[in-house]
């Protein structure tokens, strides 16, 4: 981890798309010296993880994100987990989507159409606070049973400790460390109650099954199993008909095929990509920022059946109209 060269990568990583940060600036002036002192830091143990500063930002709802400094602490953090994910990579299940390579969003999105279409019934829950509430003995311990290292335990103690409890919205390693303690769960559920439909996105699970019996049974251990073992309880556990649809990652599924966009969603998407025009000529954005966001909302859009959301939003006019500002 220590390596001068995964370090310098880790810079590298952490500095993509902000060049134009004053503070990355000041880095870049010094690299090679403040570097090796990060990296003497690791080494003598007197690296410390720095203070948060709290942010909120409203997507969809309002969430306080926690942001540590550039230099050392986002560099760090990058130069930790280039060496642990292809190390906890391998424990994860198939059906985990969230902040991995080659899954994603619209990767769950089309397996949960795959299993509806397959089942008759749908258990779906969701972990209450789940970031914020982590337990740290808990974590410890998960993170202790596959690495050894003991400074590298060091390191990602002083970085779990660096809050009181949970671990912060925010922070690169946060990603991991929910995914390695919700894999706890989705072992659970893949060994003892065999669930060959199952998928997970953060702290959102979903369960597939053609009994409701089975899903109730499920409901019930893994509610259990959470609150005694991993100290979190479910905000949510509702067993229903796919019939009905699945409302999951912002989209509606159902089992003939069809796939709506939430409407919440809907909203949000129209009333951003209505203020990109003025945003552009006000200053607020540049023109490769306009394109990025109209783009961004065609790809979302495309996963559904939202011809007429699309027609009705002037999603094809607006998509000419940014691509002149290049």
């Amino acid at each position: 981890m220590i390596d001068p060269e995964n370090i310098e990568l880790a810079y590298k990583k952490a500095k993509r798309g902000k060049m134009w940060q004053k503070k990355v600036r000041r880095v870049e002036a010094n690299k090679e010296v403040l570097l090796e002192e990060l990296r003497q830091s690791l080494i003598n143990k007197t690296f410390h993880t720095g203070k948060y500063k709290m942010k909120k930002v409203y997507e969809p709802k309002e969430r306080v994100i926690s942001v540590l400094p550039f230099y050392p602490d986002r560099i760090v953090q990058h130069a930790l987990l280039q060496v642990l994910i292809p190390i906890w990579e391998p424990l994860m299940i198939s059906d985990s989507y969230a902040c991995r390579v080659g899954k994603g969003q619209h990767k769950a999105s089309t397996k949960a159409m795959e299993y509806i279409r397959k089942n008759e019934y749908c258990l779906q829950c969701d972990v209450s606070k789940f970031y914020p509430t982590i337990d740290h003995d808990v974590l410890k311990a998960v993170i202790r049973r596959k690495i050894k290292d003991k400074d590298v335990l060091w390191l990602l103690d002083d970085i779990i400790d660096s809050t009181e409890i949970g671990v912060p919205i925010g922070n690169y390693t946060s990603q991991w460390f929910g995914n390695l303690y919700l894999n706890e769960l989705d072992q659970r559920a893949k060994h003892r109650h065999h669930a060959r439909h199952y998928i997970r996105y953060c702290d959102d699970f979903v369960v597939f099954a053609k009994s409701k019996e089975t899903l109730h049974e499920i409901l019930s251990d893994m509610g259990t199993y959470l609150h005694d073992c991993l100290r979190q309880r479910l905000s949510r556990g509702n067993v229903f008909r796919s019939i009905c649809g699945l409302d999951f990652l912002g989209y509606r599924h159902f089992p003939d095929g069809k796939i709506l966009v939430r409407k919440k969603t809907a909203k949000r998407i129209r009333k951003r990509i209505r203020m990109i025009p003025w945003q552009y000529k006000h200053g607020i954005i540049t023109a490769e920022q306009a394109v990025s966001k109209v783009a961004s909302a065609k790809s979302w859009l495309k996963h559904a059946n939202t011809y007429n959301l699309q027609k009705a939003a002037g999603l094809e006019c607006l998509w000419e109209e940014v691509r002149q500002y290049t």
